[in-house]
Formats: structure tokens, sequence, C-alpha cells
């Protein structure tokens, strides 16, 4: 694994920073990318001096979602391989959910489907002008189900039944007026944009901050039962190995329109 794929800062007053780190690939996520996340959170989880956890995007972009190369490479793989990446991908977007302190997403440039997934976990997202958003998979003949849930709570089943069918994009203010996002800022200026947002948050107590925090998740069922998490799993591992995704995927690498496109 890249250890460098995705990187972890704690400063003095314990501000953490989780930084993806694949700008060559947009940080489009692959394995390594979702495992060094499961281990960051798992880290600053340990860490009792974190007290603000800020997620970044290293590069022109916050995050292109799946890598779709990566994507058709393992949809070959056996159906327990593929039911154990679910399982990794799953785990990685209820680490950030259910991560006790307070989280926040700082998006820029691109933030395509599983970016759309960790801007919905976050419990902050502050976006600059030049941000753009798509909850894309359906498009290459996969599906956004792991995210679902979490894209339901923030931005409400009406706004989800249209933009996860149809994967058009979307600005950061739509973005703001559907809930996605709660600040919108000038290009270039989300570090100033944060700083009164964790300040805020530094007033707060830690512990009461937690309680209110799981009891939030709990009120809106993003406390996922065992059930419901391995629901999840195998329904997002299946569509990927089916022929319509192979079909979608080659599309997008071979420049061309999917086969059930006709115009």
């Amino acid at each position: 694994m890249n250890s460098n794929i995705v990187i972890t800062n704690v400063d003095e007053r314990g501000i953490a920073e989780v930084i993806l780190n694949r700008p060559e690939r947009n940080n489009a996520y692959n394995t390594d990318m979702i495992i060094g996340l499961i281990k960051s959170f798992e880290a600053l989880y340990e860490n009792n001096s974190v007290r603000v956890v800020l997620i970044k995007g290293n590069g022109k972009h916050f995050q292109a979602g799946a890598d779709l190369q990566w994507l058709k490479e393992i949809g070959n793989l056996s159906q327990k391989e593929n039911i154990e990446v679910s399982k990794k991908t799953a785990s990685a977007i209820k680490g950030l959910t259910e991560f006790p302190k307070p989280t926040i997403a700082l998006i820029h440039g691109g933030c395509f489907g599983g970016g759309t997934g960790i801007a919905a976990a976050a419990d902050i997202v502050i976006a600059s002008e030049d941000a753009i958003f798509s909850i894309s998979e359906a498009r290459w003949g996969v599906m956004a189900g792991i995210i679902i849930p979490h894209l339901n709570a923030s931005i409400g089943v009406r706004n989800v039944r249209r933009y996860a069918l149809s994967c058009e994009r979307f600005n950061a203010s739509q973005a703001k007026d559907m809930g996605l996002i709660h600040q919108v800022c000038k290009t270039g200026e989300l570090e100033s944009a944060v700083k009164p947002v964790i300040e805020d948050l530094l007033m707060c107590a830690p512990d009461a901050l937690k309680a209110t925090k799981r009891r939030t998740l709990i009120e809106s069922g993003l406390m996922l039962s065992d059930k419901k998490f391995d629901e999840l799993v195998f329904e997002h591992s299946q569509k990927r190995m089916s022929g319509e995704a192979k079909e979608g995927l080659n599309s997008f690498l071979e420049k061309r329109t999917a086969s059930w496109y006709q115009n």
C-alpha cells in the first residue's frame, strides 16, 4: 500500500488534517486510498488530543469518485473478493460518519461519486465557488448504494431521486440549496473560511459534542445495523460485477457512449 496516498497531520491545538493525496488521478479512490482512510481515522480515534478533523483533497480536485480503471479490474475478481472491496468502502464511510469528533470537509474542484458521499458523511462542509458535484455512478453502470443513506439524510430523497438518477452536475450554490454543503466561499479561500468554524467547535465541550453527534446519528438512522451494512455491501459488489457495469466502465475508458444510449 502507498502510505502517502492519505496524509494525516495533527497540530498542537488538536486540529487534524486528512488529505487525499492522489492528485495525478484527481484523488479518485482505489484500494490504497480506502485502506488509507480507514487507518487514518482509526489512528485519529485513538489520539485523545484530536478535537476537529479537516478532510481535504490535494491538487486541482477534492475527490473524483472511484478510479474507473480500478473498478473495471476488480469487477473481474471473484464474488468474495468483490464483497470484500465493497465492505472496505462501506467501512471507510462508516468510520467517517461515526467518528466521535467533529469533521469538516473542505471541497474545491470536482467532487464526484464517492466524493459526494464523503461530503454527506462529514458533519460540516464548506465548498469554494469552483466546486462542482455529481452523483455519477449510474452513468458508468455501477451504483451509489453505500452512500445513498447519507445522501438521503443530507439532500433529501427528492433530490437523490433526481441527481443520482440523472448523474448531472450541479454547482456549489445548488449544493448549498440542497443541503449537501453548508457554506460557499470564494475560490482559494477555504482555509480562511473554515477558521471561525474551528474556533466555534473548540469553544464547545468535547464530550458534549461527542454525545450530541452520537444521538443525532442514532435519531437520523445513520448508525447502520449490521444487517443494513451487509445489505448495502452485497448489493454494491454485485452491481460492479454485472455486464452493464463492464459496458459502462469500458465506454468511459474507450471514450465512447455506452451501448444503452441511442441519440
